[in-house]
């Protein structure tokens, strides 16, 4: 599996403790890991909405598998990548949300608090939920006997939001193209997207941005 983190300018001090946790939960299982996102507070500068952008290009264009997103709340990376169809994104403070998500809802991207309730022994909680996130087969339902109901509702809900949604580009064309060309512009995020990118429409389209 290929996993994005992505951080914006408020908690971008944190990125080097999440990415450090994720990094060593994904060796263990044999998963890879692209961070795309802020680096550090003077690094390429993006807002929770820049993340719904990043988020939605690598997941639609399966140049990643899974995203890990997060501000100060996490609500915003919550509803920002939410906005896009291909993109089902769960909130998570804690590993037993991890786990309930992945087996229950068993979508494609989380967003936590990086600021609210982040103090002492943090980075403990984050690698526990990383832990449950990445570890064994998803969407196995919770509890067991109601895994059926438990999958047919999860995909009942993607298939509304992608019958209610614009297609994917033509809702990043209707959007302010400036929010699209920041979004785009950080190094990480273009050799990630380019050297795995799987749909040509959304590579060019991602091309057409950065050349104007």
């Amino acid at each position: 599996m290929k996993i994005a983190l992505m951080n914006e300018f408020s908690q971008a001090g944190k990125n080097p403790i999440i990415l450090k946790e994720l990094e060593d939960v994904a060796a263990e299982q044999g998963h890879s890991v692209f961070n795309v996102g802020m680096s550090g507070d003077n690094d390429h500068r993006l807002t929770y909405i820049h993340l719904g952008i990043v988020a939605s290009l690598l997941l639609n264009s399966k140049a990643v598998d899974f995203v890990v997103s997060g501000c100060g709340t996490g609500q915003g990376a919550l509803m920002s990548l939410n906005a896009y169809p291909g993109v089902c994104c769960g909130y998570c403070i804690d590993p037993a949300d991890a786990y309930l998500f992945a087996q229950i809802n068993n979508g494609n991207a989380l967003a936590l608090p990086f600021a609210k309730g982040f103090g002492w022994g943090a980075e403990l909680n984050v690698r526990y939920i990383f832990e449950k996130a990445f570890t064994g087969v998803t969407g196995q339902g919770y509890p067991p006997e109601r895994r059926e109901s438990q999958v047919t509702n999860a995909g009942i809900l993607n298939g509304v939001k992608e019958a209610t949604s614009k297609s994917f580009l033509d809702g990043l064309k209707a959007i302010d193209p400036e929010l699209v060309k920041t979004a785009v512009g950080g190094e990480r995020f273009q050799q990630c997207f380019f050297d795995n990118c799987q749909d040509a429409e959304i590579e060019a389209f991602v091309r057409e941005v950065l050349a104007a």
